[in-house]
């Protein structure tokens, strides 16, 4: 008859079988007790249906084609889904039985079932989690109860005794079976303690021996539980003992004589494994197990107070990896969540017992070197890391070469607080970012000056936006063949008022560091979009403006909107501008960028590859991307009058780009040697000294105002570079 169990009546089931007959069977069955149904023929449709939808039992056959019922379990415990399982299978065998029970099946059925068992367990099943707050709902009556009946729930999800007056059991529910595997008669007229691991024997001892006085009251302890038969796992109970009482004839409490003690033993293991793991994760970095800030800043401050009881140094090193963010961007972050795993298992190898390392975020780790002799000490230790760091690292089918940038901070001479130690540590490891990366560096007080300076200078670009300070500079683009002008390249400088007038290259890592580079790209934008427009008007209609994007810019999610805002506001038409992005951002393989980029070109803007070559890439999104133009950099044009054999880098790329239908862009001609073999090799534009160098827009108009523009004539991408780190020239 129809179950009318309310509590599981919203109960989700999903069917497992490659039988069709027998899917039907139980869809059936199960239907007729009001059931929830969902179905799956093979184990893979199972999987899909488990990472889709949520489940609260799952009817599972274990031998199936390619994907078995064990691998659907195994499935379920790698990705954490909580689904309760129960096995219907005509496997009998001990070693599939004991095999699905320990994978957490909660009960196994034998093929053909009995439709009657069938139904009783998966009720039962769905009922559990109801059962423990009825359970706890019933331990409450129990305390209160003066009845014996009453504390004996042979269907507890717990374990039930009662000890005689002696401690030993006179009493024991099955689930001593079922969690410890005990047959009940072994136990009974054991002592409590016989049951104790070992390590909690002491603790249980003093227990049991306080719960025998009169009127204890219910104490609760955790103790660890021999299971009957050894096993790996650790069985962790909560156990509450209370005396039985009774009341004579006055109403007054007694203690029976015959039974004196009720107990129960709730099997807590997960939630002491989840306590554990919660622990861990708030001190550890998940990925590399390392400990993580908060733990390392704990062990830090304790050795500081040691060190200033015994008199005693310390270092603490910052380690930035050198190169991380090519690799992340170009491979993906999970080849870069390997790679961190792999540097964190080197670093290991060069620590001393007793020192912390830490996972400090991203690609940084921290080091403490507690109980040092000598600064040199450090030195070694820093020089060993920078040695392992170096070495080739083997990611899947990659090769990959990085470095470190390390930073050291000694106790006291460095600073005597945590936090002091820390930036100081962070300081000497920027100086050495700033002078070449890819070595160490002591901590000293003039790098403190150096890093107010960095703060100062932020601070001075936060007010310079507001007071417009940046200023656009020009840098005209000619076709090659003809040598007319067909764009500018716009170049941005900052007029400090203490400074003086100051180049990309003295700002623009505090600007992109800060994210103030996103406020900065969006004025310059507008800028440059406003003053190029005005050249529309006055002679140059088809003089054409490229944006260098700044990879801050493009990771905001509003960053399409701004541009097309921009556009529509100062009414700037879009088929002539192009926007200048770097290979590192089409490598790093994420769709939203892609999206991003479809997006802009879909509006008629172009797109170009700035320094093409000489980043960390491969081809293929060449033709991924709707990328337009690519710009070789000023380094292979160097090269020209100077050594043959590099010469044929501009050839390649140039012959590269016609194949693809692609125009070019070379920067930096400075002689008319490389103006003739770049036109020779069919090179579209060139800028460069030969040119002129960056200018006011004006003075571009008034030299090139004697060229007339048509609109069918050859039209070229110009870079306008809000965010680029390229020094004027």
């Amino acid at each position: 008859m129809p179950r009318t169990d309310d509590a599981a009546a919203d109960a989700r089931i999903l069917l497992t079988d490659d039988d069709p007959r027998m899917l039907e069977s139980l869809r059936m069955l199960l239907e007729l007790y009001n059931y929830k149904v969902d179905t799956a023929a093979s184990g893979q449709i199972a999987i899909d249906k488990l990472s889709n939808k949520q489940y609260d039992l799952l009817l599972l056959d274990l031998k199936m084609p390619e994907i078995t019922g064990h691998d659907v379990m195994n499935f379920m415990s790698n990705n954490n889904i909580n689904t309760m399982t129960i096995v219907v299978s005509g496997e009998t065998s001990i070693n599939d039985i004991s095999n699905a029970l320990r994978h957490g099946a909660y009960d196994y059925i034998k093929k053909p079932y009995i439709p009657e068992e069938l139904t009783a367990t998966v009720n039962n099943a769905i009922r559990k989690k109801t059962l423990e707050k009825s359970h706890r709902e019933m331990q409450e009556r129990l305390n209160r109860s003066e009845q014996l009946h009453r504390f004996i729930v042979n269907n507890s999800p717990d374990i039930i005794f009662i000890l005689d007056r002696n401690g030993n059991f006179s009493f024991l529910n099955s689930q001593i079976e079922t969690l410890l595997n005990y047959p009940k008669q072994a136990l009974l007229g054991c002592h409590i303690s016989t049951l104790v691991e070992e390590v909690d024997r002491d603790k249980a001892n003093f227990f049991f021996d306080n719960i025998n006085q009169p009127h204890a009251g219910i104490q609760p302890v955790e103790l660890t539980l021999k299971p009957f038969t050894n096993d790996s796992h650790k069985h962790h109970f909560a156990v509450s003992l209370s005396p039985i009482e009774d009341v004579d004839k006055n109403g007054k409490p007694t203690i029976l004589q015959r039974y004196r003690t009720y107990g129960i033993a709730r099997d807590i293991s997960e939630q002491v494994e989840a306590e554990a793991f919660i622990n861990f994760q708030a001190y550890h970095d998940l990925l590399t197990r390392l400990p993580n800030r908060s733990l390392f800043k704990d062990r830090l401050s304790m050795a500081i107070t040691q060190a200033q009881c015994q008199s005693t140094a310390l270092a603490v090193m910052f380690i930035d990896l050198d190169r991380f963010k090519v690799v992340n961007d170009s491979l993906g972050h999970t080849m870069g969540d390997k790679l961190l795993q792999e540097v964190s298992q080197r670093l290991q190898t060069c620590i001393r017992k007793g020192d912390t390392l830490s996972r400090f975020g991203g690609d940084e780790f921290t080091l403490l070197l507690p109980d040092l002799k000598h600064s040199d000490d450090a030195v070694q230790i820093a020089e060993k890391i920078l040695q392992e760091i170096k070495k080739t690292f083997v990611v899947g089918e990659h090769e990959i070469h990085i470095g470190a940038s390390v930073g050291i901070a000694l106790y006291p001479e460095s600073g005597d607080s945590m936090d002091t130690l820390i930036k100081h540590a962070d300081i000497a490891m920027f100086r050495v970012k700033k002078t070449g990366k890819d070595g160490y560096q002591i901590f000293n007080n003039n790098m403190h000056s150096e890093s107010t300076e960095r703060l100062s200078l932020e601070q001075d670009m936060r007010r310079a936006i507001d007071n417009d300070e940046f200023e656009i500079c020009y840098q005209p683009q000619l076709e090659a063949v003809g040598e007319t002008l067909c764009g500018v390249e716009a170049l941005i400088r900052w007029n400090h008022p203490r400074l003086g007038r100051l180049t990309p290259g003295e700002f623009i890592a505090v600007a992109e560091d800060s994210h103030l580079i996103v406020d900065i790209d969006r004025l310059t934008l507008r800028k440059a979009c406003r003053e190029i427009l005005l050249c529309h008007r006055n002679g140059f209609p088809t003089l054409r403006l490229a944006v260098n994007l700044s990879p801050v810019m493009i990771e905001k999610k509003d960053f399409v909107d701004d541009i097309l805002t921009t556009l529509r506001e100062e009414q700037y038409p879009p088929h002539l501008l192009e926007l200048e992005i770097t290979e590192n951002i089409l490598m790093s393989d994420r769709q939203d960028v892609a999206d991003k980029l479809l997006r802009l070109a879909s509006e008629g803007i172009h797109l170009a590859i700035d320094d093409f070559g000489t980043g960390y890439s491969s081809l293929s999104y060449l033709q991924d991307f709707p990328v337009n133009t690519l710009k070789i950099d000023r380094s292979f044009v160097n090269t020209i009058k100077n050594r043959e054999d590099e010469a044929c880098i501009v050839d390649a790329i140039i012959a590269m780009a016609k194949g693809l239908k692609m125009s070019i862009i070379a920067e930096g001609v400075e002689n008319r040697e490389q103006l003739d073999y770049l036109r020779s090799l069919g090179c579209d534009i060139v800028q460069g000294f030969l040119f002129g160098k960056a200018m006011q827009l004006t003075s571009v108009s008034d030299l090139f105002a004697h060229q007339k523009f048509a609109p069918g004539k050859q039209e070229l991408d110009l870079l306008v570079s809000p965010g680029t780190v390229e020094q004027l020239q």
